[in-house]
């Protein structure tokens, strides 16, 4: 049984206060927070053993690099990749994306076909929508429901022969509706097709095999699962990596390098050019270890607690309507009070010290699809309570007061 009192001493920034209130922290979606254990491996990290890696046969170097591969080993063993080397480590879910989109540049030809769904956020929408003005390829779009659910028969109609790459989150950031990725990828792969799922906003809720997803691309960032901003993975199939022409040039991606031509060097290095975030690496394998101590199921169970409770609580305000109603959805709260705009609510939560994203999420299509300038959300985690929710109901009550 998770107790959420105890772990919220192991994160030192739940305990501050925010403009003369406790810190009630609901923007885990964007980022999460990071606890003492993780920030520990940071300190020791520049204080005992910062150097560069993989180039140096001093300790320091040679420590470094030991500390990286086995951060490496972690995120591997976490995703069941089923080698270390299909685990490129990246500056996040952004980079994956593009390092993988860059590299269809010279595999599409013109008519060429790839399906986004209505779900996505911007950063699996923009990538593709360039690599198809590169190649001529078509982009199509899965529809969704005012329950913010993907039109599974409409994405079966859109799926032929011409389809290439699909491309869906495994939750939306802006509503928390699971999409089910199962189906989806057994029906492209069914038509030829490969599938890149992006999972920054599942991995703090779920943990993804990508062998039984028979998944071809997976992509996470580890500022959404208690690790640093600035570094990330892309899980690829073998074959699909050896297949993709490295994403940038320059030092460590190298085999040989003369005037006349350079090879490139193997998985994974082949697409990690330069110096990595050698820190971040190793402090992202320390959240994945700190994750799975707490155990994802315990995690699981927790958080639908805190979603059901928040959204029967909200629901009792009059006025106010929340968007993302799937029956399968994890724990984020996108809602809006009628005829008051988000921005102005989630300055007032603020005030007292209640922290919720406003805006669209950078998921424009949904709020354009909702008619709607944005919404607030408020996204909770495993070291969240009860006792916030309510704090957050009330705040919002007193918003809703304030600005009618």
């Amino acid at each position: 049984m998770l107790n959420a009192d105890h772990i919220r001493k192991d994160f030192p920034i739940l305990s501050r206060q925010v403009n003369g209130k406790p810190l009630v922290y609901f923007d885990n979606a964007a980022t999460s927070q990071t606890p003492q254990q993780v920030i520990d491996v940071i300190v020791d990290y520049y204080s005992n053993y910062n150097a560069n890696i993989h180039r140096g046969v001093h300790t320091l170097s040679q420590e470094a690099t030991d500390k990286y591969e086995a951060a490496r080993n972690t995120i591997q063993k976490h995703f069941n990749a089923k080698h270390n080397y299909e685990i490129i480590l990246t500056a996040g879910t952004t980079e994956s994306i593009n390092l993988v989109a860059q590299g269809f540049t010279s595999l599409l030809k013109e008519g060429d076909e790839i399906i986004v769904s209505a779900l996505e956020h911007h950063s699996n929408i923009v990538p593709w929508q360039m690599l198809c003005e590169r190649t001529g390829a078509v982009l199509k779009v899965i529809p969704m429901n005012l329950e913010g659910e993907l039109i599974m028969e409409a994405y079966n109609a859109l799926l032929s022969d011409r389809t290439k790459l699909v491309f869906v989150n495994h939750i939306s950031n802006a509503l928390g509706t699971i999409n089910p990725i199962e189906y989806i990828i057994e029906k492209a792969h069914a038509v030829g097709a490969a599938v890149l799922i992006d999972g920054a906003q599942s991995c703090p809720h779920i943990k993804p095999d990508v062998q039984a997803l028979d998944v071809d691309f997976y992509v996470a960032s580890a500022h959404k699962m208690c690790g640093p901003t600035g570094v990330g993975l892309l899980y690829g199939k073998e074959e699909w990596l050896n297949k993709l022409p490295p994403y940038q040039g320059g030092g460590e991606m190298i085999d040989q390098v003369s005037f006349e031509k350079t090879t490139y060097a193997g998985l994974p290095h082949k697409f990690e050019a330069g110096t990595p975030n050698i820190c971040g690496g190793i402090a992202f394998g320390a959240a994945v270890d700190y994750m799975n101590a707490i155990g994802f199921e315990a995690i699981a169970t927790y958080e639908n607690e805190l979603l059901a409770y928040g959204t029967q609580r909200l629901l009792e305000i009059e006025g106010l309507k929340i968007y993302g109603t799937s029956a399968n959805k994890t724990s984020v709260i996108s809602f809006n009070l009628e005829g008051i705009h988000p921005y102005d609510v989630g300055t007032l939560l603020d005030k007292m010290g209640i922290a919720v994203r406003t805006g669209h999420h950078c998921t424009q299509p949904i709020m354009d699809f909702f008619k709607i300038p944005g919404t607030v959300r408020a996204s909770f985690s495993f070291y969240n309570t009860k006792a916030e929710i309510d704090a957050l109901v009330e705040g919002v009550k007193k918003a809703k007061m304030m600005l009618s």
